[in-house]
């Protein structure tokens, strides 16, 4: 049968040989899903670290670092990058915090999940109406909270998690860069894909499509579009 596509495709063998390989591949995933609960168990026995007490700016004023709490004991912040006096901020930010649109299970668990930027309040606020962002925005213009917890002024992107213990707050956990793959549901779908990520650093047979990184992601006029005010209007 004549392909269809001018990609590449994977060797076509019979039911039989599809399983052996795919029972080979499954020793490793499920050894992957083993290590990664072993590394999830050494997480929860870190030691953590007590913070003083910082005030950020949320949507209706001044808020301690405790209050964002909102009287959970567990706290994950987004911190998201900010391009100061710029129109549209990280579209790796912005994409990826899009994904986060129903976080009421955390209630269950006693947390809560919000960003934190270091763009000012209302600049920020307006950025999540523009782009349909529906989580919690803080900000820490102003206060020394980004750079004590590794996302400055002008920085990368970070996740800190957070313990709260009466009104002592302590952070327990921090990575940045490709340590949030964990806590997002796009990357793992698109590496199931045949094709995967078709990013040019990746591990791929000959032929597979490639693109320079980052092509596949989204910009932010892209999400502004996608989930913005206007986005029925364009459905």
């Amino acid at each position: 049968m004549q392909s269809s596509t001018q990609n590449a495709l994977p060797p076509v063998v019979d039911a039989e040989q599809w399983r052996r390989e795919l029972d080979e591949l499954r020793v490793r995933e499920k050894a992957a899903t083993r290590e990664l609960d072993a590394i999830a168990a050494q997480r929860r026995r870190l030691p953590m670290v007590e913070m003083p007490d910082y005030t950020l700016m949320g949507e209706y004023g001044p808020v301690r670092l405790v209050d964002v709490f909102e009287g959970k004991s567990q706290l994950i912040v987004y911190n998201h990058m900010w391009f100061e006096g710029k129109q549209w901020h990280c579209p790796g930010c912005t994409g990826y915090t899009s994904q986060f649109t129903r976080l009421d299970f955390l209630d269950a668990y006693d947390a809560r999940f919000v960003i934190v930027t270091q763009g000012p309040i209302d600049e920020a606020l307006e950025y999540k109406e523009r782009t349909g962002n529906r989580m919690d925005w803080y900000s820490t213009a102003g206060s020394p909270f980004g750079a004590d917890v590794d996302a400055p002024a002008g920085g990368g992107f970070a996740v800190n998690v957070f313990l709260r213990d009466g009104d002592t707050v302590y952070r327990t956990w921090h990575t940045n860069g490709r340590g949030t793959e964990q806590l997002s549901h796009t990357f793992p779908l698109i590496d199931v894909l045949p094709y995967g990520r078709q990013e040019e650093w990746q591990d791929s047979p000959e032929g597979w499509p490639k693109t320079d990184a980052y092509d596949g992601w989204f910009t932010s006029q892209k999400v502004a579009e996608l989930y913005g005010p206007g986005a029925h209007a364009h459905a």
